[in-house]
């Protein structure tokens, strides 16, 4: 268990605060009643020698807690998926990471730890020694979660529940279920029901810690927008996405709203309730629901917006694709780029909402076109090479597995011809979400630096750029989306 948890007395100090800042982070078992919540639990507090202390719900779990009804536990933020601290913690978190993704429902720690380039003894140890489980009790209690979810806020069948959530069978669904939490699946969803749980309209709810800046989020996402896969709005997203999730291809469309504090609500077409397994850790890297606000605000310093996040994505290739239409064009001409892109390459989507009719190309789609085909949307021909490139080199790229950081992923990007070191950093910054980039040469960057040293002096030089940027290690990434901002 990571050395960095909260001790017993300023864990219950938390719990009687219902310190939101906690939440995710944070979870208390009652040994009088057998449940465990997240410190944002609204319940009568408990005696102090009735609690116990959790870093993760995978450890209270394992400790034989079941999961309040009341507050939860699996809409719960998350802890960071990355980490900048040591080598044995990133690839810790980087195997939670992969197993809260992961939609093989016989996955093996095997598998695990040759993605990850170790051994699975190695990864057994280093697993244990941050997460306090082992990876497999990890995997099984976000499956657990996700089911419990799916049978409370879905009008799934249980047998699809099952599926979505990862198990192989209904009967180990079943047996899972009813040995950790000593209540039938079925009988959960009466539960939830009596409770006024799903109705016709089913809608998932994902937690995140307060503030966050929906305006700026959805101001940085409304220009970029593509025509025909996304609508932004005053409070949302509406959009259109394909995905596969235990071997099968889903193609819909998802609406995230910000109408309640401290959550996001998810709307999903009939034909991506299957797939919520592979969907919702997509969702949450997309809109960066598992940031530390605090800690952000510290690194970034006076002027910082409060609650400011790094929005992802929910498709790694469309992103890439789209950092490469936008070099050295404007938002606006790089998102009238991507729409010809879409409307030509993309496949229709039918009962679609307004405004999300279509899909992003594949990269197979793009792999087989030819350099005119894409160059006759309007993009120059050395662009065309390049997403050709791009989508013949993407199922194979090692930097999909994360494998020897963001140095090793970009270094690989930037092989690919036309992805120079700025494109590389802005697809690893959003497209995967790393904290810690900072695009080396962008003009409005070195622009505001160059001020902030010397207002009226000249452009920093290149390593002077890059040392200037030092002081908001470990979350550079977020330092660069406040400087466009404020530019």
């Amino acid at each position: 268990m990571s050395s960095e948890f909260l001790p017993p007395d300023a864990a219950y100090a938390a719990l009687q605060a219902r310190d939101a800042r906690f939440d995710g982070r944070l979870f208390v078992g009652v040994t009088s009643t057998g449940i465990y919540c997240r410190p944002v639990c609204r319940v009568r507090l408990p005696r102090r020698e009735n609690c116990r202390f959790f870093p993760t719900a995978a450890q209270a779990e394992a400790a034989a807690f079941r999961p309040c009804m009341k507050c939860r536990p699996e809409l719960a933020p998350r802890p960071l998926a990355w980490t900048t601290t040591d080598a044995s913690r990133t690839l810790a978190a980087q195997a939670a990471a992969w197993l809260d993704a992961c939609d093989d429902a016989e996955a093996s720690v095997e598998q695990l730890a040759a993605h990850l380039g170790i051994t699975s003894r190695h990864l057994r140890r280093i697993f244990q020694a941050e997460h306090g489980v082992s990876p497999l009790q990890y995997l099984q209690t976000r499956r657990l979660l996700l089911a419990k979810a799916l049978l409370t806020d879905s009008t799934l069948p249980v047998q699809e529940v099952a599926y979505a959530a990862g198990f192989a069978s209904l009967r180990r669904f079943n047996a899972a279920f009813v040995e950790h939490y000593r209540l039938q699946p079925t009988a959960l969803r009466r539960v939830g029901r009596e409770g006024g749980g799903a109705g016709p309209a089913s809608r998932l709810r994902l937690a995140y810690r307060q503030p966050y800046d929906v305006a700026g989020v959805l101001a940085f996402l409304a220009p970029r927008a593509v025509a025909g896969v996304e609508v932004v709005g005053d409070a949302g997203i509406t959009r259109t996405l394909a995905l596969t999730h235990a071997g099968r291809r889903h193609a819909g469309w998802l609406r995230v709203r910000f109408d309640k504090a401290g959550e996001v609500g998810v709307e999903l077409s009939p034909a991506l309730w299957p797939a919520a397994g592979s969907l919702l850790p997509l969702v949450r890297r997309w809109l960066d629901l598992d940031a530390d606000p605090q800690a952000i605000a510290a690194a970034l310093g006076e002027g910082a917006v409060p609650g400011q996040r790094l929005p992802g994505c929910v498709d790694r290739f469309e992103l890439a694709v789209r950092a490469v239409l936008g070099q050295q064009v404007t938002v606006a001409a790089a998102r009238t780029l991507a729409g010809r892109f879409v409307e030509r390459f993309g496949e229709a989507l039918p009962d679609a909402p307004d405004g999300c009719g279509r899909l992003f190309p594949t990269p197979e789609r793009i792999a087989a076109a030819t350099r005119d085909d894409i160059a006759s949307l309007g993009i120059i021909g050395r662009r065309a090479d390049s997403l050709v490139a791009l989508a013949q080199a993407w199922p194979g790229l090692a930097f999909a597995r994360r494998e020897g950081g963001p140095e090793a992923a970009a270094d690989e990007l930037t092989r690919i011809p036309g992805i120079g070191p700025w494109t590389a950093s802005y697809m690893l910054m959003r497209g995967w979400s790393w904290p810690d980039m900072f695009p080396p040469g962008d003009v409005v960057l070195r622009k505001a630096l160059s001020a902030h040293a010397d207002p009226q002096g000249p452009l920093l030089p290149p390593k002077a750029y890059l040392a200037a940027a030092e002081r908001w290690r470990p979350f550079r990434s977020y330092a660069v989306l406040h400087l466009w901002r404020h530019s």
